[in-house]
């Protein structure tokens, strides 16, 4: 347990929490429906060519890798009476959410070249909205709160109400094609992009309304922001990248990272089809909703069990300890994985007398609900009485929720503390901006890289979509690449992080020395 106790002044208020959580909403939602919208709906609405789907959604990232740096160094250097960050989070929200309407509001009669860059010219622009809201406001997590333990509280917070948006994503899945919701798919898609964007500005806005950073009122050696500061502006921006990438604790954390977020981003597709295609025979009809249950179910345990648990473990034993400890739990749960998705010993456990209990329960609580469901157009949020439910694929769950879990509450916990060592050895100004925009390409360089090598993985096996009827070895191979890799990313990060020098006494160090420096009290 740790033997320090967070100063009053170091708190951050409920409020201020709420506020912040509901910013990493929208950075939890729009990714997740543009994914969706892209790889699937793409597809099968607009009948747009594979191919050109997955360029749409490979291609501006390679521009969004190149604009969080320099927003990064913009809201670093800003100087203005609302702070250096909530400027930004303000006007970002509400671009993102406009842009990310008009992007999906495409005729169902329309070409697929119109279509193609009526996405790619509206994404391009939507990513700099996005950039502009999304980068400060990781900044501002980073700065909102200068204690080691605090800082965990926080961003456990913050990955809690992000994880919402993914008890959301795998439904659109299920009500954007449901007839009884829409009448047609394009329908559905344009709709729901009207709902996000809403909320993207509703909610997003509200970090910037609430939220307090650091005082930078005298924050020394900031640059001027401007269009004949360009040039030096580059030139700093650069430096200030070079300055990141030596510090050993921050590439640790990159490292890591890229390896757990990776691994999991890689094998995240096949769950869904390892039970369409090996466990309901390629029926999607017999499937049902149980995809969406499954990843749903995982969003839920990982906020509301898996986070609070992990920031107790990094109040008591440390954050690298937590991280290594939950990243092992990952990797057992991985391993569970091929037993949880064995459609022979599901139905074994079918017959039992706890599963049959287990399944007049759930039947029990959805008979009294599902009138309720029709009535307010939700049927495709019901379960039918009676349905056999394959409880053993959420076995696993609990523990390998402690992957995704514990990677981002404490990354960009460890990440806030990485920003006082670099104002010791650097000086000002503090980039948490900076610092905040190389962690997250790390993380978006990983997306990219997972969904090409998904695709190359899938090929390997001989896995065909197309084809109702995969050969068992297909599956089965299928199946133990959704355990190794994973696994095997995992037990990299592991090693990654073992030496892991910043720990709470050197935070705390590094803090008083900070405080001795500025001449606060």
């Amino acid at each position: 347990m740790s033997q320090y106790k967070t100063s009053a002044k170091d708190k951050v208020p409920v409020g201020q929490k709420a506020a912040f959580g509901a910013g990493h909403f929208i950075l939890n939602i729009l990714p997740g429906t543009l994914g969706v919208f892209i790889q699937f709906f793409l597809l099968t609405a607009w009948g747009v060519d594979p191919l050109w789907a997955g360029l749409l959604g490979g291609l501006p990232r390679i521009f969004d890798s190149v604009t969080d740096p320099i927003m990064g160094f913009i809201s670093d250097n800003t100087k203005s009476k609302w702070g250096r960050r909530r400027p930004y989070i303000f006007v970002g929200a509400i671009i993102s959410g406009l842009l990310f309407f008009l992007m999906w509001q495409l005729d169902d009669n329309a070409s697929q070249t119109y279509i193609i860059w009526h996405v790619m010219v509206l994404q391009l622009l939507f990513l700099i909205g996005n950039t502009m809201f999304a980068t400060p406001l990781v900044g501002l997590g980073y700065e909102m709160t200068s204690d080691y333990n605090e800082r965990t509280r926080l961003m456990a917070f913050s990955n809690t109400m992000g994880q919402i948006a993914w008890m959301i994503v795998p439904w659109l899945y299920v009500i954007i094609p449901d007839s009884e919701t829409f009448n047609t798919q394009t329908e559905g898609v344009r709709t729901m992009a009207l709902i996000v964007g809403i909320m993207c500005v509703v909610f997003g806005i509200l970090p910037a309304l609430f939220c307090k950073g650091i005082d930078s009122s005298h924050m020394e050696n900031r640059k001027e922001i401007n269009f004949k500061s360009l040039a030096s502006n580059m030139k700093d921006l650069l430096k200030g990248i070079v300055q990141v990438s030596k510090n050993r604790p921050f590439m640790k954390l990159c490292g890591a990272t890229f390896l757990v977020f990776n691994g999991f981003q890689l094998v995240a597709a096949f769950g869904v089809f390892i039970i369409v295609f090996y466990m309901y025979n390629g029926s999607y009809e017999t499937a049902g909703t149980w995809p969406a249950w499954f990843n749903t179910i995982n969003a839920m345990i990982t906020a509301f069990i898996v986070i609070p648990i992990i920031s107790k473990m990094a109040n008591k034993w440390g954050k690298k300890n937590a991280f290594i400890i939950s990243t092992v739990l990952s990797i057992i749960g991985y391993i569970l994985k091929w037993w949880g998705f064995d459609k022979e010993l599901n139905a074994e456990f079918s017959q039992t007398g706890l599963a049959k209990s287990l399944n007049s329960g759930v039947g029990s609580i959805f008979e009294s609900i599902n009138p309720t469901l029709d009535s307010i157009g939700m049927s495709w949020f019901s379960i039918d009485p009676g349905t056999e439910i394959p409880w053993l694929i959420f076995v696993p769950i609990p523990l390998f929720a402690f992957g995704m879990g514990g990677l981002f509450t404490l990354m960009m916990s460890m990440t806030a503390d990485v920003c006082d060592l670099d104002e010791l050895e650097n000086g000002m100004p503090r980039k948490e901006g900076t610092f905040g925009a190389i962690y997250w390409l790390m993380v978006k360089i990983g997306q990219s890289i997972a969904l090409v090598l998904g695709g190359v993985i899938l090929s390997v096996v001989g896995f065909d979509p197309n084809v109702t009827e995969q050969s068992l070895e297909t599956m089965n191979n299928l199946r133990i690449a959704d355990i190794i890799v994973p696994s095997l990313t995992a037990g990299l990060a592991v090693l990654v992080m073992w030496k892991y020098s910043l720990t709470e006494d050197r935070a705390r160090e590094i803090k008083s020395e900070l405080i001795e420096r500025r001449g606060e009290l």
